[in-house]
Order: structure tokens, then sequence, then C-alpha cells
């Protein structure tokens, strides 16, 4: 976005222009919290945006930190993509990364200021008894036996935890709240639990973890944010932030937003789901190019300013809602548009033999590379007697409407002559495999002297100087709109998301384009290589066809 637009604005940049009026806060300082167990998908993308567009917009800062507290789930290579995927999207962080194990030590020492203070306890009711003496909805819980445990017992208790005297799910720590609360976050929640695993950023130095909402609050005050932005489903547990941040002796005061998550048409954003799609080999690992995962839209060819720039135009509200696959696809398609070469490739090739054309010439034709865009300059294409065409761009007759290869009819190659079918050939089952034409060598760039103008234009490319490839044809992952609401949602993968075509062959140019860089094959759609992609063995991926047909009945 240019300096001199006016980006548009939302409640919570409502919230920061008043603080910063009111001279609440002398600058904004936000922060980009995920959890390392998984790779960032679009749904990230959107609170990334926030974050860190917010910091830039403002002239604040924006932390990464990673929320870290529950090692059994995490990989330090989900650390590592993570802040792949931010810097990918165009952002950088302040300072050196955070991690909320960073003050596992000041959380420690919080935690013995609330048990001092009469306000936690430790707790040796079971996972079953805990959900039973918690009540319902419609019924207060019960207060559980150790509640009332002396400040002195539970400090003992709490050291014992700690120093690994106690076994896994024996007990925990708990806030001493109110379990008659309407609001079932604050009967008692726990925070601390005993997990004797291995961290990957703190060894074994630790045998209790503390829970999310413990550490969240702390670690915002600690390092200074000001607004502290999350998805609407925390919007109860503010109460456990604003409580924790009450009865403990930190001075800084962050507070809590939250905005609607975003849910995508055709896909599933629960990190759950998932994990089940690659753990079950529905899917290709978390890269997959069908996966609304950050690296699954990168290796499919999204780029980081088509994914910005959708963000934009779905805005930050408190209102739920189903955003369209259409409206990311047409973010793409006008990114790629304009910022995309074109090339030709074939992908379901049937052969065409000019045989007026000279055998074993090879003649060098400069090709534009955007017809809207001069400054993408031109390609050499070679042109050969024999060229290949898509098998759907002849046949022996046609109607008024079908514009392509019909016998005793003339089509242009793009970027190349005119051509007429004279007769084909044929396999046993009746499919077409050759294609006799002849060609006008005076209309390269120009229409025939007769001054007939062809009607068709087609793709083609040089049967013997095209390199084969395969092409990922990549549609949408499952067949309804919101697969999650499905009681199984494996149930409704769509069975045609990946189509590999496999005797497709490319103009040679394509063979130098690298992984990730998005071009458009003429009439077929936007692709580009895949990250497994070699000039020995080329694969495309489709990123998104040239316009919307899916059908939407």
């Amino acid at each position: 976005m240019a300096e001199n637009e006016t980006r548009p604005t939302n409640f919570i940049r409502n919230i920061i222009d008043k603080d910063l009026a009111e001279g609440k806060h002398p600058s904004t300082h936000t922060r980009f919290p995920p959890e390392p167990n998984g790779y960032l998908h679009i749904g990230h993308a959107k609170s990334i945006c926030l974050n860190f567009g917010l910091a830039q917009d403002y002239q604040g800062k924006c932390n990464l930190r990673f929320d870290d507290t529950n090692p059994e789930k995490e990989d330090i290579d989900y650390v590592h993509s993570i802040q792949e995927d931010v810097k990918w999207l165009g952002f950088e962080w302040d300072g050196e990364v955070c991690y909320s194990s960073n003050y596992f030590d000041q959380l420690y020492l919080y935690a013995v200021e609330l048990i001092k203070a009469g306000k936690a306890y430790v707790c040796f009711l079971n996972a079953e008894q805990t959900r039973e003496y918690r009540g319902t909805l419609k019924e207060p819980g019960k207060n559980s036996p150790t509640r009332d445990t002396s400040i002195e017992e539970n400090l003992a208790l709490f050291e014992k935890m700690k120093n690994g005297e106690m076994q896994e799910g024996e007990c925990c720590l708990r806030a001493k709240v109110d379990m008659t609360s309407s609001f079932m976050c604050m009967r008692d929640p726990i925070l601390y639990r005993i997990r004797f695993v291995h961290h990957h950023q703190t060894a074994d130095k630790w045998c209790i973890y503390p829970m999310y909402d413990f550490t969240h609050c702390i670690s915002d005050a600690i390092e200074g944010i000001t607004h502290s932005l999350c998805t609407l489903e925390f919007q109860d547990n503010r109460r456990i932030y604003d409580w924790i941040l009450d009865n403990i002796s930190l001075e800084v005061r962050p507070h809590q937003y939250e905005f609607s998550r975003l849910n995508l048409e055709y896909t599933v954003m629960s990190k759950r789901k998932l994990n089940d799609l690659v753990t079950q080999k529905h899917v290709n690992g978390w890269d997959d190019p069908r996966m609304p995962t950050i690296a699954g839209l990168r290796r499919r060819g999204y780029t980081a300013a088509a994914l910005r720039e959708f963000c934009l135009r779905i805005g930050v509200t408190k209102m739920e809602n189903m955003i369209e696959m259409g409206m990311l696809e047409a973010c793409i398609r006008d990114d790629l548009n304009a910022n995309s070469a074109r090339a030709m490739a074939v992908l379901d090739p049937i052969k065409v033999i000019i045989e007026n054309y000279p055998e074993g010439q090879v003649e060098e034709l400069m090709v534009s590379n955007h017809p809207q865009d001069e400054s993408f300059g031109k390609r050499m294409v070679p042109f050969t007697r024999e060229i290949l065409i898509e098998a759907e761009d002849f046949r022996e007759s046609g109607n008024k409407k079908y514009k392509r290869l019909v016998i005793d009819k003339s089509v242009r190659l793009r970027g190349a002559y005119v051509i007429t079918a004279k007769r084909f050939k044929q396999d046993e089952k009746g499919n077409v495999t050759t294609v006799y034409c002849t060609y006008d060598p005076n209309t390269l760039g120009k229409n025939p002297e007769d001054g007939t103008k062809p009607k068709g234009v087609i793709h083609w490319v040089s049967a013997s100087e095209g390199k084969p490839a395969t092409v990922n044809m990549y549609d949408r992952l499952f067949t309804v709109p919101n697969p999650a609401a499905e009681d199984d949602f494996t149930q409704v993968l769509n069975a045609e998301s990946l189509i590999e075509m496999k005797s497709a062959v490319v103009e040679p140019s394509l063979a130098e384009l690298d992984a990730g860089k998005a071009v458009q094959f003429e009439r077929l759609g936007y692709f580009c290589p895949d990250l497994s992609s070699t000039p020995d063995d080329l694969v495309f991926n489709r990123t998104v066809t040239l316009r919307d047909t899916w059908d939407h009945a």
C-alpha cells in the first residue's frame, strides 16, 4: 500500500488511536504468540498481518513470542518454520525471538506469590474428578477437598512438584477464584501441571509447566505489550488474564482485545484436523499445496503480497463469518495477472506435423513475455516441423463456438504462424494421435495475404525442443464449503483435489524457472515449479485457474 493511501480502519485501530491520543501509551507494542506445535496456516497470516501491520503503521514494536509451555506437542522444526513464514510474509519482529520459556523462573515466582497470598493451592483431584467437581453451565462447581490447605503446606507441595517428587497427573496448582462463577474458565483454573518431558529450549530443567492462561498475560506484561490481540474464543479467558495481573506484583497492565478468527471455505483451520490430514496421509505433509498452511500456499505459488492483500480485504471485526475461497483466489489472480510472465505448456498433448515446413529446421521465434507489459521483455521459443497441442484443441469438425483447430480450417499458433488442418490419424481406440497441417510462411506476426483472419489462437510446444514435465492440477481439498461441520471431515475430501498430468511438455525456458516463481501457462492458468522440480525432472503445481470455474451449485 502506498504511503499516501488511507488504510481501512477497524475497531482495534480506533482503540489504539484513542489510547495514543489520551496518552495511555506513548507508543504501540504488539506481539504474535504462536505455539510451535504445527505449521502456521492462513488464519495465522491474518494475525501476523494485524499485529506486525499495526506495529509498522504506528511506528511501534511487535514481538515474535513462542508459546512453548506444552513441550509434548512442540518441535524445534516448527519454531524454524514459523520464523520463515513470518519473514516470507514480509515482516520482522522487534529484537530477539522471545519464548514463554524465557520467563519460567519469573512465572514460578509469581505462582509462589499467589500461594503466599492464599490465592493458589495444590489440588489432588484426578482428571475425571476435576470435571465432576467443576460443575456444568447450569450447576455450580464444588470446592476441591484441598482448596483450604494452609499456605505453608501448599508452598511445600508446590516445591515438591518443582523438584520432581510428584508423579504426572498426581496433582496440579490451581488458582483460588470462584467455583460458582457463571464463567467455567474462572472455576479455579489450573496454573501448573507436572510433565516429565524434554523441552526444546530449557532441556530438562523443569518438570512443571505453566498453563497458557497463566503464562500469556504475565509474558505480555514482562514484554511491555500494550495491546494483546487474540481471537474470539479467548474472550471469556480475558477474565483469567485480568485476574492474574490483578493479583500479582506486576505494575505493567496490558489489555487483551479479541477479534474474529479467519474461517475459509473448503478447508479446515483446526491444527488438530490439519495434523490428522498429515498423519493419516490424506495429504503429503504440512506443506502440501492443498493445505491452507502458509508453507503449502507458498509451495503452490501464492505470493506474500497476495496473502497480505487478502488479509487487508477481509478486515478485522468481531463478527464470525465464513470467507469465500473465491476472495483468496481473486487476490492471487490479480497479483499474478500483473506480475507473472507468460509461457506455453501442453498438458494433454497430441502431435501436429506441419508437412510443408522444412524437416530438421529449428526456428527461433521471439515471443512477448507479457501482453500488457513490455518491461517483461521477450523470450526465444523454438519452432519446428513437429509441434504439440492440447488434445481438446482439435476436432474433426466444429460449430461456430469452437474456435480451435478443425479439418480444412485455420488457427494461429500463439506467437507463430497460421496453420490449416488437412487430415488426422487415430489409434485403435479412436483417439486422435496426429494431425497433419500446412502453414503459411507469410503469417508470422501478420494475417494471411488474402485478408482472412483466423478465428482462434492456440498454444503449442515444439515436439523435439520442449521439455517433459509432470503438472500437478491442484483443486480445493474438500467438496463442501464447511467441512469442519461434518461428523467426519475426512469423508468430504475431494478425490480430485490432485490430478497428476504426467505427459505434459513445456517450452524450454521453463526449465530454468525458480521454485515458487509463478508463471501463466497460456490459456491454462497460473503455475509454479514445485520444490522437488529439477531441470531434468520438471514438476509444476497449478496455483489457480485463470478464472473462477468452481461450481457453486
